[in-house]
């Protein structure tokens, strides 16, 4: 087959055709980036993703704070830890030695009647200052210079909610007051395309739309696959459609276990899964046997393998994973299932990149 730019080869990936060789792509670490940066394989100023020849870009995505004019507040600080009040209300401590998810300690929005007084007028407001229209135009323009397949990228209403309320408000509030979680997923899915229509209008649109939705942990997703059809589902198939609008395919990334979702997201106009984490009980081939008709793959090669830099462990993590998939026809995109830390060996990760592409060669 004859070689293919970036934008050929991720179209070709979502529309399950053939394909020259595996699309990649890559997400280290900031402290994986400065590691192999202080090694010397990656320059002062270079472009890491561009570094691996990565067939993705991605940009714009949309401030989605309630209360843009609230300056955030620090309530409480110490050698490890900052406790800060922001402009969504919620009361977070977040660790100033390493990056981790904060810790939710208080949210003003807890209901139904807390979510109208204070953050729904501000959300239903067209605001310009949500949109980032040079970062977008900036992005936009360099993956069009080198020809790869650029994304809009944000965050969907499961991502858009639990700011504002914390996960276990907004899971309460599905199960005991449905009606108000469904309002927060219809007015975050609406303020998303108002945004989204004006950004496009004036700089153009994707190639490709990719929601990030982390809705699953451990074995589990945050909420049955029916709670999820009747609450948040509207929610994406109107994002999905507006998508599809576009012409452009639907990538969504969940970090978890969502395998009980994935109907149902596909019913939404799902055209790609993103992540498959391994630890949480996700695995590449099970997917692929139920719902490799039907959608592409992008990931699922458990970082853990990585981490251990044998390349015998790669290869066989490797084979397993993604010969199913690339040998019956399937889209795939090749990535770990999660980030990359800083324990992979520069080497390691580009033996991954490079023998990643000939398997779907």
């Amino acid at each position: 087959m004859a070689p293919m730019t970036s934008h050929e080869r991720m179209t070709n990936t979502l529309d399950l055709k053939p394909v020259d060789q595996t699309a990649i792509a890559v997400s280290p670490w900031g402290a994986t980036v400065e590691r192999w940066r202080k090694e010397g394989h990656i320059g002062p100023d270079e472009d890491v993703m561009e570094h691996f020849g990565q067939d993705l870009r991605t940009g714009g995505w949309l401030n989605g704070v309630a209360n843009l004019d609230f300056e955030g507040q620090v309530l409480e600080e110490t050698e490890e830890t900052i406790l800060s009040l922001d402009g969504n209300g919620a009361t977070l401590r977040r660790h100033k030695l390493h990056d981790s998810t904060p810790e939710h300690v208080d949210f003003m929005v807890k209901d139904k009647a807390t979510w109208d007084e204070h953050a729904r007028p501000f959300l239903t407001q067209f605001d310009r200052r949500r949109i980032p229209f040079e970062g977008y135009r900036g992005a936009k323009k360099f993956a069009a210079d080198k020809e790869r397949f650029f994304c809009w990228a944000g965050v969907a209403p499961f991502e858009q909610m639990h700011p504002i309320c914390g996960h276990e408000y907004m899971l309460i509030g599905m199960a005991l007051e449905p009606d108000w979680v469904k309002d927060m997923v219809q007015v975050y899915a609406d303020q998303t395309i108002n945004h989204l229509e004006v950004l496009f209008a004036e700089e153009g649109k994707p190639d490709g739309m990719f929601f990030y939705e982390d809705m699953g942990f451990k074995n589990r997703p945050f909420m049955s696959p029916a709670m999820y059809e009747e609450i948040v589902m509207p929610g994406h198939k109107r994002l999905f459609d507006f998508s599809h609008g576009l012409g452009c395919k639907v990538i969504v990334h969940s970090c978890g276990y969502v395998e009980t979702l994935v109907p149902g997201l596909i019913e939404a106009g799902m055209d790609c899964l993103q992540a498959m984490e391994v630890k949480a009980g996700m695995d590449l081939p099970t997917l692929y046997r139920q719902f490799g008709d039907k959608i592409a793959f992008f990931g699922g090669i458990d970082v853990r393998a990585l981490i251990s830099n044998d390349r015998a462990i790669i290869d066989e993590e490797m084979d397993r994973k993604i010969l199913p998939v690339v040998t019956n026809g399937g889209g795939y995109i090749l990535h770990s299932d999660h980030s990359e830390p800083p324990e992979i060996d520069y080497e390691t990760m580009m033996y991954f990149v490079e023998r990643g592409r000939t398997l779907g060669r």
